[in-house]
């Protein structure tokens, strides 16, 4: 059996970067526009709808019903958004000195 991920926390951060942390301690900054494929996520390109995601049953899910699979979560490439990449080496640096 292969592991399947769980989203246990997420922030926002900007535009639409999401910061999620998983349960084996990895937390990715993750751009989510990349998935704005389809009717069903055209409310999700409304900066204010889309910060009304939250965490349910392990994932990322916004309040009309969209959610991305964890595992996409944890697979996806984290934002190279300017600026963002401090942020993520930071907390990384942070992690390890614990």
């Amino acid at each position: 059996m292969s592991y399947l991920p769980q989203v246990i926390g997420a922030r926002y951060i900007s535009g639409f970067i999401v910061s999620a942390r998983f349960d084996d301690g990895t937390e990715k900054y993750i751009d989510i526009s990349q998935w704005f494929k389809g009717p069903v996520f055209e409310p999700l390109r409304d900066p204010k709808f889309f910060k009304k995601f939250f965490v349910e049953a392990g994932t990322l899910a916004w309040p009309n019903g969209v959610d991305i699979a964890p595992e996409a979560l944890y697979a996806a490439r984290e934002s190279t958004k300017r600026g963002h990449n401090k942020r993520i080496e930071r907390t990384r640096k942070t992690r390890r000195s614990s």
